[in-house]
Formats: C-alpha cells, structure tokens, sequence
C-alpha cells in the first residue's frame, strides 16, 4: 500500500506540459504567458495539440493510481481516496518543480473519472460549455469545481461511497482557492483567453 502511495504522488507529480514544451519548443513554460504549467498555458503558448495532450496526460496521472487501487484492493475506498488526493497533491506540489505546479484541474477530473464517472461526465459538460460562451479555461474549471461536489451527493448507486463525494467537496474548494488569481483577473478584465496565443517570448504573469 505504501508503494502505490508514493507512486500516486510521484506520477501525479509528473509535469507533463513543462516536458512536452521542453521537446517541442525547448521553452520553460513557468516562463511563458501566464507562467503556469497546466494544459491552458500550454495550449495558449505552444498551440492546442500541445494543450491536449497535456491534458490528457495529466488527467491520466490521476485515473491510473485510482484505478490500481480498485484493481488490486477493489473495497478499499479509503485507499482510492488517499492515492488520487495524492495524486491531486503530487500535481499541485509536483516535487519535480520545487513544489510548485498546476492548479490539480486535469489531474482530478482523472481522480474523479476514476471514482464518480457519471458526476464528472456532469461537470466536465458544464466545463466545456462554459469555456466555450466565456472563452476562458478557469471559468469552466471554477464552475465545474462547483457542479462536481453538488452532483456527486445526488449518486446513489450503490458502488460509490459518500465518502467520495467528501473527498470531491475539499478537492473542489482547493481548486477554487488556487484559482484566486485567475478570479481576480476576470474581475478585473485582465485574464488571458485560451485562444489567444502568447508568443513564446511573452511573459503575462
């Protein structure tokens, strides 16, 4: 158990849009447009193929350590818990960054995947549909952190545990509480739409 602990934290630690925009443009991200290494910088700064796959690959790193657990111990929820929030954990605070790594939107609507498919199907909608009318990625992330926590009590199926939707309200409020930022430049009519591309030799902070 301790092993595929530390491999959860280590794996959601991988800072996946830092190395694919090391190999394609061979550019620090963390230096470019908004200076963070999720998949919305990436997208903006080195094109949407790129943005992609960051997303993609981050969502993986936390769909993997979730489903390891249902495989190897399927009942213990308890487990499943303490390896996504791991994973969420290793992404936010990548170890490979000194500590510092993306907002954990990606990473748990793998987590969330893993757990509750039906409620992230909800809230990934909700995403997708807000960033498309608004034209920014944090305002569907923030929206869909709200929507995940209030769909996710309305599960009954009896293969989740309630405790899981515990886990998504605290993971839902972090992802809120590091888009602070984000919030502020929305108010202020200073965030960066995903679509617009920063030039590499651009810096937003």
């Amino acid at each position: 158990m301790l092993l595929l602990m530390l491999f959860s934290y280590l794996m959601g630690g991988i800072p996946s849009g830092y190395l694919i925009t090391r190999f394609l443009k061979d550019i620090d991200i963390r230096k470019h447009g908004s200076g963070n290494p999720g998949a919305a910088n990436v997208y903006r700064v080195v094109g949407k193929w790129a943005g992609w796959a960051t997303m993609i690959l981050d969502a993986a790193k936390g769909f993997i350590p979730v489903q390891l657990v249902f495989y190897f111990y399927p009942n213990n929820h308890w487990l499943a818990i303490t390896c996504g929030s791991l994973a969420i954990i290793g992404h936010i605070w990548t170890v490979f960054l000194r500590f510092k790594g993306g907002k954990g939107v990606s990473t748990s609507l793998g987590v969330f995947g893993a757990m509750l498919p039906f409620p992230t199907l909800i809230a990934f909608t909700v995403f997708a549909a807000a960033v498309a009318i608004s034209g920014h990625i944090s305002v569907g992330s923030i929206l869909a952190a709200f929507v995940l926590p209030i769909a996710s009590f309305f599960v009954t199926d009896r293969h989740y545990s309630q405790f899981f939707s515990v886990m998504v309200s605290l993971v839902s409020a972090l992802i809120i509480y590091k888009h602070i930022p984000n919030i502020k430049r929305l108010l202020s009519k200073k965030e960066l739409p995903f679509a617009d591309g920063s030039k590499p030799d651009d810096k937003n902070p």
